[in-house]
């Protein structure tokens, strides 16, 4: 390498290697590649490098190789020179007119990204202490269920997509509207509201496949939840 050419940090994390310090550093942002002459910038300079103005109408997060995507503040620091620093990944904070901005509190994958946005539902991500929590509101509750719209929780473990999803979590709480029960329910404290836990999970014959298995296919399973536990919903008029 000519000593005047940048240190590529992506090609440097999947190689396991550190980078050293150097005049130039090459980064990536979302997709695009930008060149710098430091070894670290704050969150609000590389939102501003990425032209992602206002600034405070983003949040932005580093991935680490091999690893889940970690947000830096905007007055935090993003260190070049540390091991595993791969790329960084900006997200808007969208804000419904009239309602307090949905929060981003960490990044979720791009196919996930890709599926939230497909459904068009609005959702949030959020930290309680150490915990990973995604909120998708106003998702359809099918026939056969009191009431047809509600919130869903899930915990997304740290090491997701690797460790799976599990279980659902539903706010307002989910009743027959005939004589039916629901089996395996307790009451989960989050973000303020009593929630709904649906205690279920895959079967060995049917356990989480990382690189296969995403958000979208955990969705998938709880509408099969919901089908199942009142046999006959999916039948029943909207």
């Amino acid at each position: 390498m000519n000593d005047t050419d940048p240190i590529d940090l992506e090609k440097y994390a999947k190689e396991g290697k550190k980078p050293p310090k150097a005049e130039r550093y090459r980064i990536r942002i979302d997709k695009l590649h930008y060149v710098v002459e430091v070894p670290s910038m704050t969150g609000r300079e590389l939102l501003e490098l990425a032209e992602k103005t206002p600034v405070d109408r983003y949040s932005i997060s580093e991935k680490i190789h091999g690893g889940a995507p970690v947000k830096i503040g905007l007055n935090d620091v993003a260190d070049f020179t540390k091991p595993g620093v791969e790329r960084f990944r900006t997200l808007p904070l969208d804000q419904t007119e009239g309602e307090a901005a949905l929060r981003r509190e960490f990044v979720l994958p791009p196919e996930d990204l890709a599926t939230l946005e497909r459904l068009g539902y609005p959702w949030e991500t959020i930290l309680v202490g150490k915990a990973q929590w995604l909120l998708i509101h106003d998702y359809p509750i099918p026939a056969g269920y009191k009431p047809r719209v509600a919130s869903l929780a899930f915990n997304i473990p740290t090491l997701y997509p690797d460790a799976q999803i599990d279980m659902v979590n539903f706010n307002p709480p989910l009743a027959p509207t005939g004589k039916q029960t629901i089996r395996k329910l307790t009451n989960r404290e989050l973000d303020g509201k009593t929630w709904q836990q649906w205690s279920r999970h895959r079967t060995g014959e049917n356990p989480w496949r990382p690189g296969i298995d995403d958000l979208e296919a955990h969705l998938e399973l709880v509408d099969y939840w919901l089908r199942r536990e009142l046999p006959g919903v999916g039948e029943q008029a909207a």
